[in-house]
Order: C-alpha cells, then sequence, then structure tokens
C-alpha cells in the first residue's frame, strides 16, 4: 500500500495530499519532486506507479517479489537500490531482516520496504525539518535512507556480540555443556549479516565519489560517512565470524579431550575388574586336579591377590591420572 505521497519544492513539502498522477504532472515544474513511499505492495497496487513514472519491469518485479540481495543498478536515468533492514531479536537470537528498496530519478523516490526494521517515518519527519538539505533534491532522501538503515545495524551487532560472548564463556566453562548447535545458529545468522553488509559497500563509495547525476555533489560527499559506518560493521561481523570459528574448533577440541578422557576412564576400571575376572574364572574351572582346592588358606589367599591387584592397579592408574 501507498504510505505516503508527498510534493517538495524548494525544500518545503507542499500542503495537501496528492495522488500518483497529481505527483508525476507536478514534477515537470523546475524545482518540484516527490518521495512515494510504500509497504509491501502487491502488483496491481503498483502498477499505476510503474506506468507514471515509467519503471522498468525488471526493477519492479524486485521490488514487489523483494529477497533480493543488496545492489545498485542504474536503468536509463534511474537509480534502482537494494538494502537490507536489520532488527536483533533477543528472545530467539536471530537478526530479522527486511528489504528496501528505492528507485531514484531527477524529480522523483519512489520507496519501497519489506519487513518491520528502519521504518521510514521518522526518517521523512526529520529531513523535513531540514528544508537546506531537501533543496538537494531526492538524492538528499537517499543518503538519509541510507544513513538510518546502516546506524540500524549498530543494535543488531550489540545484540549479537553479547551472544557470542556468552557463548565464549560457556565453552571454556567448566559445565561440561556442548554448545555446538549454538555455535553453528549464530554463526549462520552472522554469515547472514555479512551478506546483508559486504554488497553494499561498493555501491555506497561509487555514490561518494559522484558518478550519479541523480545526486547532488553536496550531498555525494556525505555518504562516505555512511560508508565509513558499513565498513566498520562489516569488519564487527568478519571479527565475530572468525571468533565464532575459533571457539567452535576449540569446543571440538575439548569434546575429544572429554571422549579421551571418558576412554582412559573405562579402560582403567575394564583392565581393574579383568583381574578378579580372570582369577574367579581359573578357580571356577572345578576340575578335580587343582592343588590349591584342597588348602585351607586358598579361598582368603585368592580374595586376598585379588584385592593387592586391583589395588595396585588403581593407585597406578590415579598416578597417571586416567582414574
Amino acid at each position: 500500500m501507498i504510505v505516503d505521497c508527498a510534493l517538495y519544492q524548494d525544500g518545503r513539502r507542499q500542503d495537501g495530499s496528492v495522488d500518483v498522477h497529481q505527483a508525476t504532472q507536478a514534477c515537470r515544474n523546475d524545482g518540484t519532486w516527490t518521495w512515494i513511499g510504500l509497504y509491501e505492495p502487491t502488483e496491481d497496487e503498483f502498477d499505476s506507479i510503474q506506468r507514471e513514472f515509467d519503471l522498468h519491469e525488471l526493477a519492479v518485479e524486485d521490488a514487489i517479489k523483494a529477497h533480493q540481495r543488496p545492489k545498485l543498478e542504474v536503468y536509463a536515468d534511474m537509480l534502482f537500490l537494494v538494502l537490507k533492514t536489520a532488527r536483533y531479536v533477543d528472545s530467539e537470537e536471530v537478526v530479522d531482516f527486511g528489504e528496501i528498496l528505492i528507485f531514484l530519478g531527477d524529480d522523483y523516490i519512489i520507496t519501497v520496504r519489506h519487513g518491520e526494521a528502519s521504518s521510514l517515518h521518522d526518517v521523512r519527519l526529520a529531513l523535513e525539518e531540514e528544508k537546506d538539505t531537501l533543496r538537494h533534491g531526492p538524492g538528499a532522501v537517499l543518503h538519509a535512507i541510507l544513513d538510518r538503515v546502516v546506524d540500524d545495524y549498530a543494535p543488531a551487532l550489540a545484540g549479537l556480540e553479547v551472544d557470542v560472548d556468552q557463548i565464549e564463556e560457556e565453552v571454556f566453562s567448566t559445565g561440561g555443556n556442548n554448545p555446538a548447535a549454538r555455535i553453528y545458529h549464530l554463526k549462520r545468522e552472522v554469515l547472514e549479516f555479512v551478506r546483508a553488509t559486504a554488497p553494499l559497500i561498493e555501491p555506497l563509495d561509487r555514490l561518494a565519489g559522484g558518478e550519479y547525476t541523480q545526486v547532488h555533489p553536496e550531498v555525494a560527499t556525505y555518504f562516505r560517512d555512511v560508508n565509513d559506518h558499513l565498513l566498520r560493521a562489516h569488519e564487527t561481523l568478519e571479527g565475530m565470524r572468525d571468533l565464532l570459528t575459533s571457539v567452535l574448533e576449540a569446543n571440538l577440541t575439548q569434546v575429544s579431550v572429554r571422549q579421551n578422557e571418558d576412554m582412559r576412564k573405562i579402560s582403567a576400571w575394564v583392565a581393574i575388574l579383568a583381574v578378579p575376572t580372570a582369577v574367579a574364572g581359573i578357580y571356577g574351572m572345578n576340575f578335580r586336579h587343582m592343588p590349591e582346592l584342597g588348602w585351607t588358606l586358598g579361598y582368603p589367599a585368592a580374595l586376598l591377590l585379588m584385592l593387592c591387584i586391583c589395588t595396585f592397579l588403581y593407585w597406578r592408574f590415579r598416578k597417571a591420572g586416567w582414574l
């Protein structure tokens, strides 16, 4: 659905509501441009916008279906940008990703939002208070949206960092737990986050370089700051991914060590119990001609022998650290 459709002239929002056709007609006047915001539109809802602004059908298809990787594409005199939004859900230890797809022309910007993260209502309200910024046209809106999306990565990163720290403490604790499943889960979340940030670095660098006429030169310089924040977020994610890999390897090593310790304990007790089993087995054969069977002290001597050997073996295994 269309969330908002507004006209801007000389840095000010024009009074009154307009429809898509009126916005298209008004944009033909010098210095007037429009910002149309949509939330999860259907194909029918987007049809009039596509016809009025002559949007490329491939970009429109991406905007309606979503689930695209971050990218910046150029269609004639229009830029099409895909952003991934991020919101950390603490109860589930997951990052909820959404999308913002942006059509940018000389006199219009159309934003299509999917998901719950990074609402653009506050961005619009804040920009409308900065009339000097809005005088630079739709490119100023693009910068404000990118700035909000990248800034919203910080809380999501903070939530993941807390989980990673907890995993690290759990692995090196003496509790004996095996958090391998949780480590794999966090690695997947971090990897998805990397996929949301890494492809955006190169497009932001191009926007900061002033390669596109749709972005005012004075606005283009501000993209450098956004790109710096994005690079820091990406470096943080790469660090978390490397740390999780090391933690997983450490956890697997500890599991192997614990298994070896368990096997040593089992082997030691088997060796100790084998002594009385062997002695009892020998004297349980019930052959008639066994000299020891007629000896009065044979029974206590056999018990004493088993006790001594078992005690000696237990002492040796304890000294060797097997028990």
